[in-house]
């Protein structure tokens, strides 16, 4: 076997072993390639004009052509190894185009200009051939061509630009100070990607975009040989639509919270993370069992983000609520008849959620999405009522619109672009509160921090979420650590039972770095911004309790 094979398949193995939603793609490439330009933006147009022209002659009423070069570097950490560095290059063409009043789609890494006319002409012919068996025809809101514009991540330092051995010094520095201060065990990774995206269309559009993302966890485990107990503590951190100045301390930005606890936003300090989960998780192991009941919580936006994702994220996708999703991932309790009916009670009256990819920092933020359109901001709940979906520029017909939504999204220049969630975040009150306030005013409940294990029904109705860290509340001040803590609710009951949002000084966002969906399956990345929040009246269950 050849080194740059074995590389590749190790690589892959670990991202297995780490869990299916972790994929290397692409090319396993040597750290230096992953500097070097790509084709600069004259030698993309040329090769896009040659596919546009070559649909267009062969009866294809629109097309659009994706350019794209996708990095990736995982760097995976275990005490004092490195367990692997994946750096990985995807680069080709997808093509995509009605005919007939059908899609079509075809992709090469041969990029060209035979491959892509080659291409262009595989995309028309199966758009052909799917036309015999089209019910209805493709209907596409109306987008005006943008002529030729660039948008990039206004990043301040390339991850890729930092040396290696920078990044493992750094995580060599998470993993012995979490040791010196109580972990047994620590594994921590960094996570970069870069995807630089050329998209052009026959509606007049010549779009270069250069988009950065990174992300930086680890995992604390504090053991109890005696008693035969474990405890973990994950990272406290959120994945970022930023370059390296999420680490560095540039954009250094950190909100106090009770118990001595930190949060942070728009910048992350890892190694004060890992000192703090490695004395969390030793708490953890002699923290008082949670006695199952009802209880108000306090919930912090680094938990509070997943459960937007799932319960507001997923069910508001246009594709879920059709049953278009359905085989893979379920539907949606929000159906279309109760969002015509403009008085659905999604949530209280203090529960606006907005779908916005133009917020800063954030995952799902570009300038255009992956068929051309303008990212923009609108309404998903406003004022506790479900007003809207997510939807793409063949799908907002269906809710009487003339104009995408512009969430529309690929993994890869060889993956169909289709509807993906963009980010979905509560907006923070507007009467000044702070999460010492909040707490101050709760008679029995919980506050709980980080993202811990969940489940959720099909339809993204009733569901269970759990967490990193819990405190009770008795009379207004926190009194202690619990465990064995998750609660229990269903959407509409849970997002009613909503009744203070802490104001825009405490908002925070979580993300999803590797966010699945579709057959074939695909991954994207999105933001979910909230402030701490309270919900009243939520039933919590003992997670540790023997039956």
């Amino acid at each position: 076997m050849k080194r740059r094979d074995f590389i590749q398949l190790s690589g892959m193995g670990l991202g297995a072993m780490m869990g299916a939603s972790i994929p290397v793609l692409g090319n396993m490439v040597p750290v230096e390639h992953l500097l070097e330009p790509g084709a600069d933006i004259a030698t993309k147009k040329r090769l896009a004009d040659i596919a546009l022209n070559a649909t267009k002659s062969r009866g294809a009423t629109y097309t659009d052509v994706r350019i794209g070069r996708y990095l990736q570097q995982f760097i995976f950490t275990r005490e004092t190894k490195v367990q692997n560095i994946a750096n990985a290059e995807s680069y080709g063409v997808g093509i995509r185009v009605i005919a007939n009043g059908t899609w079509g789609f075809a992709a090469t890494s041969d990029v060209t200009p035979d491959g892509i006319a080659k291409c262009a002409e595989t995309a028309v012919a199966i758009a052909k051939a799917n036309a015999k068996i089209q019910k209805e025809p493709v209907i596409l809101a109306p987008q005006k061509g943008v002529g030729e514009v660039t948008w990039k991540t206004p990043i301040v330092k390339n991850a890729f630009e930092i040396p290696v051995q920078e990044k493992i010094d750094l995580l060599m520095k998470v993993n012995s100070e979490a040791m010196k201060n109580g972990a047994g065990f620590v594994t921590s990774n960094l996570f970069f990607v870069n995807e630089q995206k050329y998209f052009a269309s026959s509606d007049g559009s010549y779009i270069d975009q250069d988009v950065h993302r990174i992300w930086p966890t680890f995992t604390v485990t504090a053991v109890d040989k005696a008693a035969g107990k474990f405890k973990t503590r994950d990272a406290i951190s959120s994945p970022m639509g930023m370059g390296y100045e999420y680490l560095d301390g540039l954009a250094s930005e950190k909100i106090s919270a009770p118990n001595g606890l930190i949060g942070y936003r728009n910048s992350y300090d890892m190694v004060e993370d890992a000192i703090m989960a490695s004395k969390q998780a030793q708490q953890k192991l002699t923290a008082k069992t949670v006695p199952a009941g009802k209880y108000d919580l306090v919930l912090d936006p680094n938990h509070l983000g997943l459960t937007i994702h799932e319960s507001v994220g997923h069910p508001t996708e246009l594709d879920r609520v059709l049953g278009y999703e359905a085989n893979y991932a379920g539907t949606s309790f929000a159906t279309l008849d109760k969002w015509k009916t403009k008085s659905f009670n999604y949530g209280s009256k203090q529960v606006n959620i907005v779908a916005d990819k133009t917020q800063p920092y954030t995952l799902g933020t570009v300038g255009f999405d992956d068929e051309g359109v303008p990212c923009k901001e609108w309404d998903l709940i406003k004022d506790g009522i479900l007003v809207n979906y997510q939807a793409t520029r063949d799908q907002v017909n269906i809710l009487g619109e003339n104009a995408s939504h512009g969430c529309c999204y690929a993994d890869n220049w060889n993956s169909v672009q289709f509807q993906r969630m963009p980010n979905v975040s509560l907006r923070p009150g507007k009467e000044k509160l702070s999460v010492f306030d909040m707490i101050k005013g709760v008679e029995k409940g919980i506050y709980i921090i980080g993202r811990g294990s969940y489940s959720i029904d099909q339809q993204r109705y009733n569901f269970q979420f759990g967490g990193q860290l819990f405190y009770e509340i008795k009379n207004g001040e926190i009194v202690g650590m619990l465990d064995d803590v998750a609660y229990q609710s269903n959407t509409q009951e849970f997002w009613n039972s909503c009744v203070q949002i802490c104001d825009k000084d405490d908002y925070r966002t979580f993300g999803s770095f590797f966010d699945g969906k579709g057959q074939p399956s695909q991954v994207s990345a999105v933001s979910h911004g909230s402030a701490t929040t309270r919900f009243n009246g939520v039933n919590v269950i003992n997670t540790g309790r023997k039956i």
